[in-house]
């Protein structure tokens, strides 16, 4: 990308709870202004992994046994949480997690607390961002968080993590639970706010949508990456169809079609009148 520095690289990145490795020697690479996801199983690392990134990892009871971390070619290694954020790092963990009893009002600016690089400005920038994104949220601005939706919920946390004007956006699971459509919209919302500039880490078992959303992908296997590429190729791939896609062998599948559909063998003894 013309010597621009990569908006987060990980190198051969180990961390755990206790004495259980979540993730062995795991490395990827974010391109500046690009959408990478990781696909895994669960207990596959992938919450772990942004964890690891975000510096929150503590908080779960876990560390980073080795490795590095860079953002924009500069260590997050060592950094606290809020440290991170100032960084331009934020993130989306799973199962939304607002606070139920605020406003959505209140929800936002506390997802401004850690931006420590604009004043009052660029907070109104930031929120007049997330008001166009998700207009919802403009709506029901003093209604108590725990009132909306699943799916306003989960516009609510992209809403919060996007008041810090992050460079690179964290997210865990953002489809999970939600409706179809309602998952095709917070979709919808991710391809906008990476064509204004932010570079986006997805985690999503959802590895059709993952996909269609990435444009490099990584697949993380028992804490490994057993697997990586474009998406595209990845999509295209027998084992990813079939392991993550729900795609079976067509030509077995063909095959098991015609058997259900053909007429019953009689045997010789059932054949004779």
């Amino acid at each position: 990308m013309g010597g621009t520095a990569p908006a987060l690289e990980v190198d051969d990145l180990t961390a755990g709870y206790g004495p259980v490795r979540a993730l062995r020697r795991v490395s990827l690479t974010v391109p500046a202004g690009a959408v990478v996801t990781v696909l895994g199983g669960n207990g596959a690392g992938k919450s772990t992994l942004l964890r690891a990134v975000s510096r929150t990892l503590r908080f779960h009871g876990g560390s980073v046994v080795s490795g590095t971390v860079r953002r924009d070619g500069r260590p997050l290694d060592g950094l606290t949480p809020d440290r991170v954020v100032a960084a331009g790092v934020s993130q989306v963990p799973e199962g939304r997690q607002v606070f139920a009893r605020m406003t959505v009002e209140d929800n936002l600016r506390a997802g401004a607390l850690g931006d420590r690089r604009g004043g009052r400005a660029a907070r109104s920038a930031a929120l007049r961002r997330v008001h166009e994104l998700f207009p919802v949220l403009a709506d029901r601005a003093r209604q108590p968080a725990g009132l909306l939706s699943g799916g306003e919920q989960q516009m609510l946390a992209v809403g919060r993590a996007l008041m810090a004007a992050p460079g690179l956006l964290l997210l865990d699971e953002p489809s999970l639970g939600l409706a179809p459509l309602m998952a095709a919209r917070i979709a919808d919302a991710v391809r906008e706010i990476n064509a204004q500039g932010t570079a986006v880490l997805l985690v999503e078992q959802n590895a059709a949508l993952a996909l269609r959303l990435a444009s490099h992908a990584y697949v993380l296997e028992v804490g490994e990456v057993t697997l990586s590429g474009p998406a595209a190729d990845l999509a295209a791939s027998d084992e990813v169809r079939r392991r993550y896609l729900g795609v079976v062998d067509e030509d077995a599948a063909a095959d098991a079609a015609d058997a259900r559909t053909a007429p019953p063998v009689l045997s010789r003894w059932e054949a004779t009148p």
